[in-house]
């Protein structure tokens, strides 16, 4: 299954982040819930970035391509997050059934909209 760009935030910081929406792994991944803040593992998921795709694998058919850079302006922040990903040994992705427009990041982790959580990259 293939999930659009403008349907995905590839998203910097201390743990990157893969925001996606609408996506065709959504209930797949489990529900979220971190009041806390510490995101779950995603038991049997990876996560393989790529400069104009990143794969989320799950366990059995579950699983989608999403479209990375599509212009030379994206390469470089995309080629950053690859990187970043990999620094990390993986990002957190977090599903909805949409992108909202604003995102209210306590809500998201405890209210159940968001499935996901910490998805590793294979060594």
């Amino acid at each position: 299954m293939f999930l659009p760009r403008h349907n995905a935030h590839f998203v910097m910081g201390p743990t990157p982040l893969l925001l996606l929406g609408g996506a065709p792994v959504h209930e797949f991944l489990p529900p979220l819930h971190a009041p806390d803040g510490r995101v779950p593992l995603c038991d049997g998921w990876q996560l393989m970035p790529r400069l104009t795709m990143t794969v989320v694998d799950g366990p059995g058919d579950a699983g989608c391509l999403v479209q990375g850079a599509q212009a030379e302006d994206e390469a470089e922040e995309m080629s950053a997050w690859c990187s970043a990903v990999e620094q990390a040994g993986g990002a957190v992705v977090l599903s909805l059934d949409t992108l909202p427009d604003d995102l209210d990041w306590p809500a998201l982790l405890t209210d159940g909209r968001a499935h996901g959580g910490f998805v590793p990259a294979p060594a």
